[in-house]
C-alpha cells in the first residue's frame, strides 16, 4: 500500500522523500484545491522528480465549449510520465478512448464510487483506479478491495467534501446582503449541528466538513485488505509533513508500530462513515 498526498504547496521538494505519490490539481480544470498547477508546471515537476508517482486532478464538469481544450490537455498529459488522471466528468473517459491515449484513469465521482460491481464496470471500460466514496463503511471498502479488479484509493485524513455546486454561492450570499466578503465562510448545518467550511473558487463552490477525518486507526486494516493507496489531503491538517512521513514508515514496516495509532489520536476522534452505516428512513 502506498501513501498519496494532495498537496497544499508548490514546494514539491518538501514532500518527495516522505510519500509515494503526489496529487496535483490542474489549473482551471480541477476543484477543491489549496493550490493548482499549469500544464507546464506539471511537466517540469514530473521531469524533476522521476522516482515519485504523480497523479493529476481533472475533476470538474466539462462544458461543450471546453472539449477542444480538454482534448489538447489530455494529449499533453499522455506525453508525460504520470501515474493517472482523476476524472469526474465522463467526457474525460470518452475522450481518452476516442484519442487512444495510454495514461491511466482514476474514477473520482465523489459519492458514487460505492460498490465492487460498478468499479468492475469502469475497470472493464479502461479505468485502472477508483477513489472510493467517503460515505461507505470500512467493511464495504474491504469488500471492494478484495472483490474488484480495480485499484483502490481510500481517503483517510482530510477535511471531507460534502458537496459541490457550479454556482457562486458565497458571492451571491454577500451580494444579497449588500456586503463584501471573503471567498470562504463557515456555516452551521441546522440538523447535524456540524460546522461546514464553504469555499468559492473559479469553477464553483465547495462544502467541506470543518472537522478532520482521522482514519489513521484503520490504515492497518486497509493494508491487510489489499487497498492500493491511502490518500491524505493537506488543508488545515496540523504537522502534516510529519504525519505523512510517519505513515509511510508505518506502512513500510507492515503496520507493526502500534505507537503510530496512539500518536495520531491527536487528530481527533472523527472517523466519518468508516464505522457508521448510512440508513435512509421515510419521514412520516
Amino acid at each position: 500500500m502506498k501513501v498519496l498526498v494532495d498537496v497544499a504547496s508548490k514546494e514539491i521538494s518538501n514532500y518527495v522523500d516522505l510519500c509515494d505519490g503526489l496529487l496535483l490539481g490542474l489549473e482551471n480544470f480541477s476543484v477543491l484545491n489549496s493550490v493548482t498547477f499549469s500544464l507546464d508546471e506539471i511537466k517540469q515537476i514530473v521531469e524533476t522528480y522521476p522516482k515519485i508517482e504523480f497523479f493529476v486532478k481533472l475533476d470538474k464538469n466539462i462544458f461543450n465549449d471546453e472539449i477542444d481544450n480538454v482534448k489538447n490537455i489530455l494529449q499533453e498529459l499522455d506525453q508525460m510520465s504520470i501515474s493517472g488522471v482523476f476524472f469526474y466528468d465522463l467526457a474525460v473517459l470518452q475522450l481518452k478512448q476516442e484519442l487512444s491515449l495510454s495514461f491511466n484513469l482514476v474514477w473520482s465521482q465523489t459519492h458514487m464510487v460505492t460498490n465492487s460491481r460498478t468499479c468492475d464496470y469502469y475497470y472493464n471500460n479502461g479505468v485502472e483506479y477508483a477513489l472510493l466514496s467517503k460515505e461507505i463503511t470500512l467493511d464495504e471498502i474491504v469488500n471492494i478491495a478484495r472483490c474488484s479488479s480495480i485499484k483502490t484509493i481510500v481517503e483517510v485524513v482530510s477535511l471531507p467534501s460534502v458537496g459541490y455546486s457550479r454556482r457562486r454561492l458565497v458571492h451571491n450570499y454577500y451580494e444579497d446582503l449588500g456586503e463584501f466578503g471573503d471567498s470562504k465562510l463557515t456555516i452551521l448545518e441546522k440538523i447535524s449541528k456540524q460546522k461546514i467550511l464553504v469555499k468559492e473558487e473559479k469553477n464553483g463552490t465547495g462544502f467541506l466538513l470543518d472537522e478532520v477525518l482521522n482514519g489513521t486507526s484503520i490504515i492497518c486494516l486497509l493494508y491487510q485488505a489489499g487497498v492500493d493507496y491511502v490518500l491524505f489531503r493537506e488543508e488545515k491538517i496540523p504537522s502534516f509533513l510529519e504525519l505523512i512521513g510517519d505513515t509511510k514508515k508505518y506502512i513500510d514496516s507492515g503496520c507493526c508500530d502500534t505507537s503510530y495509532v496512539e500518536k495520531y489520536k491527536k487528530l481527533g476522534d472523527s472517523t466519518g462513515f468508516f464505522f457508521k452505516k448510512t440508513i435512509y428512513k421515510v419521514k412520516k
